[in-house]
């Protein structure tokens, strides 16, 4: 490309259009994003939110109005519209008889399509063109054919440049139409007038109701044939004159689109068949003067040239404000709109946050003082459970007795057994004192728990939101609260021995009394050699208890020295130990003998019970204050 290419002002318009579309996808990334982040914002403020809905979706609907003008400015070009009665003189009997629209292609061949047609029909040359659409009979002077020409044989083309030629003015009456169709997006308008003659009424006509219908529209006026004023030269400067003159009255006075010292750049007398012929002679090597040119040739196509510069100074910026002028505005009118939203929620924003750092600090000093309420009424909360426990479990302490009374179990002095029996007490009575604690306690603890967080409920509720405070009452209704006592009566006791020795009536001393007499009884009982010994003293239950005693033996020793001491005369022989058996039976009798032997279990088992209440009643007094204490950290808990 030269420099002068290069340098064309119509330039101007394709890095407008390359720039305002890079500030449109900016400007509809920008919207996207703010659309989605206030529509987040909106969503997680469920309370006195600081977008409404109806804004967010406003901004939402930016997104597709953006979107929908960046389509549009892709597909923009300038465009100019030549109107008048004849144009271009194509060959001999050829004029246009419908609109031609003239734009660039990729392509090295040049084609035409005709509205409502997608066939493509090839052309070389202009007058190809001018055959194409002469054969086309049909087409009518309101049918526009396209015409795609190779970018490298135009230089106007390669700059988005669209030309539209248009059928005589004075050839239908269809303007309105004609403007609607053809005009209202048209940059630059070029009437192209004969000078051999002055401004038709037609013309004129049709100007008016462009200004009518468009905002100051950019007309050019080229007087045609100008060629033809060298014939009469005296005349020449007499009739530019005028033409001149009522030229710009049109324009001036009678359109007023034009400001009078703006004419010399809007009206120009030019010869588009010698340029035409010159240009081709340049095409083809030759120099651009020869051929049969007219006397004052250079100063014709000097002032053409002139035409063209003004020209493409003129769509350029005509383009740019026509096309992308409105659009500019919206896009300041979204981004003023954005603003003031983005500017609303800042604003919204920063008072919602003032006010809940003081709700906070506010909320914050009124937690500290209901704070230390709540850790008040916890604590004689905790006090109150601490002294009812107490008080249930030194009750059931004194109860024990009933509790160990009421366990039954297959008792036997057997260690094996009397283990087993043990650890089913010791499970009896955990379990029983677990149940009356909990009698005792359960409705004073739960109510008194349910008590107290509804008064920390109802001190806290002023401090929730609205929603939450039903849900804060619900809380509360929800409580249902049981003591754990754990006491562990198994390791508790674990160290209990009994210690027992029994002395009624139906044993074996007064069986033995009553056989050999009172002082061989005597003799029998403490005068037998080599006596059972005894153990070691067993661990004392309780030291108020007495000490086990020393003297008499154990009614199973006693029997066994008995025995001993009546069989030792007869030991020589086996009838020694029939005779004491006989002895025996023969004095009580078989009944009193089995009574002898249930009575001694019985009184066995209530011996140990005994000694065990003692023992555990002991042992449970020393957890006490333990165990309430827990059961008062739980309920702090």
């Amino acid at each position: 490309m030269s420099d002068a290419a290069a340098a064309s002002p119509l330039k101007h318009f394709v890095t407008a259009k390359r720039r305002i579309n890079g500030i449109f996808e900016q400007l509809s990334s920008y919207i996207s994003d703010s659309a989605a982040f206030l529509e987040e914002i909106h969503l997680s403020e469920e309370h006195d939110p600081v977008i409404d809905e109806k804004k967010v979706a406003e901004v939402k609907d930016y997104t597709a109005n953006v979107a929908g003008i960046s389509e549009v400015l892709a597909r923009r070009h300038m465009k100019v519209a030549f109107f008048g009665r004849s144009v271009l003189p194509s060959g001999i009997g050829h004029t246009t008889n419908c609109f031609i629209s003239v734009g660039g292609t990729d392509g090295s061949e040049g084609f035409l399509t005709t509205e409502g047609s997608e066939e493509r029909h090839s052309i070389k040359t202009v007058n190809q063109l001018a055959h194409a659409l002469h054969q086309k009979a049909n087409l009518g002077t309101g049918s526009l054919v396209r015409v795609f020409w190779p970018k490298s044989r135009c230089a106007l083309l390669r700059d988005d440049l669209v030309l539209v030629d248009s059928p005589g003015v004075d050839v239908t009456t269809e303007l309105d139409s004609w403007i609607d169709r053809f005009c209202l997006d048209a940059d630059v308008f070029v009437l192209v007038a004969n000078s051999e003659s002055t401004l038709m009424v037609t013309e004129k006509h049709f100007f008016h109701k462009v200004s009518e219908r468009l905002s100051r529209p950019n007309i050019f006026i080229l007087n045609n044939r100008w060629d033809a004023s060298a014939l009469e030269p005296e005349y020449m400067e007499e009739v530019r004159r005028q033409h001149m003159e009522r030229c710009a009255t049109f324009l001036v006075d009678e359109l007023k689109v034009v400001a009078r010292d703006q004419v010399p750049d809007r009206i120009f007398f030019i010869s588009a068949k010698e340029v035409l012929s010159s240009r081709i002679q340049r095409a083809q090597g030759m120099p651009e003067a020869g051929g049969a040119l007219a006397e004052g040739f250079q100063a014709r196509l000097f002032e053409f040239q002139n035409f063209e510069r003004r020209f493409e100074e003129c769509i350029s910026q005509a383009a740019v404000q026509t096309k992308f002028e409105q659009h500019t505005l919206r896009a300041i009118a979204i981004v003023g709109t954005m603003r003031q939203v983005m500017d609303s929620v800042h604003l919204t924003a920063a008072e919602h946050r003032s006010e809940r750092e003081d709700r906070a600090a506010f909320i914050q000093q009124q937690l500290k003082l209901l704070s230390q309420q709540c850790r008040d009424r916890i604590a004689k909360l905790a006090e109150l459970v601490e002294r009812k426990v107490s008080e249930a479990m030194l009750e059931e302490i004194r109860r024990l007795a009933h509790l160990v009374e009421s366990f039954q179990c297959e008792f036997h002095s057997s260690p094996v057994v009397l283990k087993i029996y043990k650890q089913e007490l010791h499970k009896h009575v955990e379990d029983g004192l677990g149940r009356n604690l909990t009698d005792r306690c359960s409705n004073l603890v739960n109510s008194s728990l349910q008590a107290t967080q509804e008064d920390m409920v109802e001190i806290v509720k002023p401090l929730l939101p609205p929603s939450q405070r039903t849900m804060a009452g619900a809380v509360t209704s929800r409580c249902c609260f049981n003591l754990s006592y754990e006491l562990n009566c198994e390791h508790l006791c674990a160290d209990f021995q009994e210690n027992i020795e029994f002395r009624f009536s139906l044993g074996w001393s007064a069986l033995v009394a009553r056989y050999l007499g009172r002082d061989g009884a005597r003799h029998a009982l403490y005068s037998i050699p080599g006596q059972v010994a005894r153990g070691l003293a067993l661990t004392p239950v309780n030291p108020s208890l007495p000490a086990p005693p020393t003297g008499p033996l154990s009614q199973e020793e006693l029997m066994v020295s008995m025995v001993k001491g009546a069989a030792a005369p007869l030991a020589s022989t086996s009838m020694g130990i029939i005779m004491v058996g006989g002895l025996v039976w023969k004095a009580v009798g078989w009944r009193v003998v089995a009574l002898s032997f249930g009575l001694y279990g019985l009184l066995y088992e209530r011996a140990f019970k005994r000694q065990f209440v003692a023992y555990a009643a002991e042992k449970l007094q020393m957890v006490v204050s333990f165990t309430s204490s827990n059961c008062s950290h739980q309920v702090q808990q």
